[in-house]
């Protein structure tokens, strides 16, 4: 039985994971929470240096292990993500890979996403929509890399949505508290839907949504409810076009924002719309989780994918098409 060992840390969530050929072992993870405003790189990834030996030790407990030599790899997350998250989870990587003398795996975090989606869905072949924080792309597999189809063209949706809810003096996250807020709106506010063939931007949406508060004094509720009805329909928008051009009648979505209510209804009903089956994983591996590091890790070694201490440089720009896919046929 293969054993791997998945550590993630690109963000505010420090995640691992053990998992095997059949299923998942062990999990645990710390969450950095900033005191107010957004992620702070260097606050987050000041956590993650404290927690990891804890959240590291906790999963190995929780594996009931006879010992580390029971895992044969591994795996962490190499990019996109913030630089200084990715390096305290890259080195710790590093270090368990040389002590235990096993494979090292870096793994890409936007299709680990992807991979898991697929895994814990049965999805073949969708079309994926990935929507997180940094990061809201249109991808699709073909001749061995994932193809961005589209993609923001400024700041992914997750971070439109937090950027909002910081001028409403919201928590972090902010995206499920925009969402609990829109589910009371009842009047659609014009907001601008810019989609440039299969590109998007978020930005004005921001400024917009201010406005509409500030300069218009429409309710809270009604600005969160337009800002969500437009953002998300560019989104289904530029997906189903994808599906179309493609010849897909599969469409996954992944990353944290796919966790919203809203969106999965207007993606679900464009697929039924189009006779296409709509997947979407558990709650639990939507958002960046170790699991999804160990499972990709696993696929690469799987195929011999690995990575040399010398090239396992974290990139924080890591882009999805950068990857040559050596798990799919």
């Amino acid at each position: 039985m293969t054993v791997i060992l998945g550590i993630e840390g690109t963000a505010w969530n420090l995640s691992a994971a053990v998992i095997s050929e059949e299923a998942v072992i062990s999990e645990a993870e710390s969450t950095y929470k900033p005191p107010h405003g957004g992620i702070h790189p260097r606050e987050a990834a000041q956590h993650h240096a404290s927690e990891l030996k804890e959240v590291v030790s906790r999963v190995l407990r929780g594996a009931d292990l006879d010992s580390m030599t029971d895992i044969d790899a591994v795996a962490f997350s190499q990019g996109p993500g913030m630089g200084p998250c990715l390096r305290i989870v890259a080195t710790a990587a590093r270090a368990l890979s040389i002590s235990l003398k096993i494979p090292l795996i870096g793994v890409n975090h936007c299709i680990a996403h992807i991979e898991i989606g697929r895994w814990r869905c049965g999805a073949e072949d969708p079309v994926v929509l990935y929507v997180s924080g940094a990061n809201t792309q249109v991808l699709a597999y073909r001749s061995g890399v994932y193809r961005i189809l589209g993609e923001t063209l400024d700041i992914g949706i997750g971070n439109a949505l937090d950027k909002f809810a910081r001028y409403l003096d919201l928590s972090h996250p902010g995206g499920p508290k925009i969402e609990a807020l829109a589910s009371k709106g009842t009047k659609y506010v014009y907001m601008p839907y810019i989609v440039k063939g299969m590109d998007l931007s978020f930005s004005g949406l921001s400024t917009a949504a201010k406005d509409a508060l500030t300069v218009h004094k429409h309710k809270t509720e009604d600005v969160c409810y337009s800002f969500q009805e437009t953002a998300f329909a560019m989104l289904t928008e530029i997906t189903e076009r994808a599906m179309a051009h493609q010849s897909k009648d599969e469409m996954l979505l992944a990353g944290g924002v796919a966790a919203n209510r809203r969106l999965q209804q207007m993606l679900q009903t464009m697929c039924q719309d189009r006779g296409a089956r709509f997947y979407v994983p558990e709650t639990r591996y939507l958002g960046d989780n170790g699991t999804m590091i160990a499972y990709l890790g696993m696929q690469m070694l799987k195929t011999g994918t690995t990575t040399p201490i010398e090239q396992s440089k974290v990139r924080p720009n890591f882009r999805p098409d950068e990857v040559e896919v050596t798990w799919r046929n």
